[in-house]
């Protein structure tokens, strides 16, 4: 790992200098320096930088020095325009990542297309359409928008595969303020695209939401490829990567797909073993009992599963413990999620209502909770039940998911078989 090499080069006592005058120069920063007064220090104090010195840095200037998320978020691209050209893993070894299929091959893979996508025809139908605003060419941006909404798959990825391993291993902070950065980007493609839709003839103001969404989108390439995946690839092991790899077609491919089934040069395991071992421990292969009747685990899962609504749940200490698996979940799912926290589930901007709506839960205050939110074609219901025992000890909480626009439609009555 070239952090360590790095490492190899700096006593602790430089390393903890380093960190240091790192967290020195943010805090410059959110005290007003320019980004030129910054950098300049930067490069004569710091020099090389490695993503996990990046790493350590952000999560303490959130734990220790009590920056809210949001800042380090808006300080981010900041960042990122100091260390350009500073960071010292962009050049790795050749390695498994490499090779098509690798989750690292396909995101980079990926990158490629949104970079065709956002610099070549976003680019030039923005240019055309300073010079003339025809339907014509609006047309052509909200078709690119619309492409460029595919990120979602892309960053969906990243949040729900990549960032729960991360945490295992203790890294917090660059995934929260990844995954805030990722939600404004996709919010500023909904906002151009709506800018468009009802264009009013203010030229200046949609140029500059195409142009911000363009730096955006390519400053998140650079994040990703010099600083999260290089990080990933430091501490993942090659079976978290081939789990990583076995679970991204449920979410989803941004642009393109993998070529191929990425398998490690090692003889691996055939996936049916990996599965069975995973799931040996603990796991009942019997019967269920309940106070109304016995289940096979078998029938039981068959049966949560062929519910017309997505279920998921987390216990009492806020961690996810299941979620149905039916043909179509109204939101992605991975085995990733099982034993993280609901908080690192959600968008940073979001994590305070979930943590109103369990404090709510857990203080006996509320016993349930619904919103309800259209999704193109969808209308989804999202529900919440505190589950309490026999005595009202809260004992977790059971989000319930479905579409219900098919039955708001519903009108008159039907009484006879479909045919």
């Amino acid at each position: 790992m070239s952090e360590l090499i790095n490492n190899r080069e700096h006593t602790p006592q430089e390393l903890t200098e380093r960190q240091r005058i790192l967290k020195e120069i943010i805090k410059e920063l959110h005290a007003g320096k320019s980004v030129e007064e910054v950098k300049a220090r930067f490069a004569e104090a710091v020099g090389g930088v490695s993503v996990s010195e990046i790493s350590a840095m952000e999560h303490a200037l959130m734990t220790e020095e009590g920056i809210p998320v949001s800042e380090v978020q808006r300080l981010c691209s900041v960042h990122t325009s100091i260390f350009k050209g500073s960071i010292e893993d962009i050049h790795r070894p050749s390695g498994p990542e490499e090779q098509p299929g690798h989750p690292v091959h396909t995101f980079k893979l990926e990158n490629r297309e949104i970079e065709r996508l956002v610099n070549f025809k976003l680019a030039l139908h923005a240019e055309q359409f300073q010079k003339e605003d025809s339907p014509k060419v609006i047309y052509k941006l909200l078709e690119d928008l619309s492409l460029l909404m595919d990120l979602d798959k892309h960053y969906s990825r990243k949040e729900n595969l990549v960032f729960p391993y991360l945490e295992r291993y203790g890294i917090f902070g660059p995934t929260k303020v990844m995954w805030g950065v990722d939600d404004g980007i996709r919010n500023s493609i909904k906002e151009a695209k709506n800018l468009l839709t009802q264009y009013n003839g203010d030229r200046e103001l949609i140029g500059k939401a195409l142009a911000h969404i363009i730096s955006e989108v390519n400053e998140m390439i650079f994040k990703e490829e010099n600083i999260l995946l290089p990080m990933a690839l430091g501490k993942l092991t090659e079976d978290e990567w081939l789990k990583i790899a076995r679970e991204s077609a449920e979410i989803g491919f941004c642009l393109t797909a993998p070529e191929r089934e990425w398998i490690p040069e090692r003889a691996a395991e055939p996936v049916e073993a990996v599965e069975q071992k995973e799931g040996a421990s603990g796991t009942p292969q019997g019967f269920v009992r309940f106070e109304t009747g016995i289940l096979s685990v078998q029938q039981l899962e068959l049966l949560m599963n062929h519910l017309p609504v997505d279920l998921t749940f987390i216990d009492e200490n806020d961690v996810v413990r299941y979620f149905s698996h039916g043909k179509e979940r109204i939101f992605a799912r991975t085995k990733a999620v099982i034993g993280r926290t609901v908080q690192n589930c959600h968008p940073p901007q979001s994590v305070h209502v979930v943590e109103k709506l369990l404090e709510d839960f857990k203080a006996g205050r509320k016993d349930v909770e619904d919103f309800w939110i259209p999704i193109k074609d969808k209308f989804v219901y999202i529900r919440y039940f505190a589950i309490r025992d026999a005595e009202g000890r809260y004992l977790g909480t059971l989000e319930f998911t479905q579409n219900v626009a098919p039955i708001r439609a519903l009108e008159g009555q039907k009484r006879i078989l479909s045919e």
